[in-house]
């Protein structure tokens, strides 16, 4: 199982960076978030899923292995953050596409060298 999520995990870094690589801006912005759910698919994978009993303390019952919930924790703060990224990076992309009318980044730098 770790060895498909390896290879899935490769296969989105390779399209995120490809689309990051791009000159159009909202093909940069999916980049970043696919390359960001390549993260949490990296972090969950380290994190090696366990089947197992929670963690609390007042359970002294359970001999056996214990789940880490510290990857899971980390995945969401990052999912959550990312989103807010996104989303604030998308309005960006739109006032700079309705300010200069075009979203080539080449267009958008400012320099006139024509």
């Amino acid at each position: 199982m770790e060895t498909l999520m390896i290879l899935l995990i490769g296969v989105l870094v390779s399209v995120a960076t490809y689309l990051v690589l791009s000159r159009n801006v909202i093909r940069v912005i999916l980049g970043t978030a696919v390359l960001s759910h390549a993260v949490h698919l990296l972090i969950l994978t380290i994190g090696e899923v366990k089947k197992g009993e929670a963690p609390l303390l007042g359970n002294q019952t359970a001999d056996g292995p214990y789940t880490d919930a510290l990857p899971q924790a980390l995945i969401l703060t990052a999912i959550v953050i990312s989103f807010a990224v996104t989303a604030f990076v998308l309005v960006l992309a739109f006032r700079a596409y309705k300010t200069n009318g075009t979203d080539d980044l080449e267009k958008l730098r400012g320099d006139e060298y024509d």
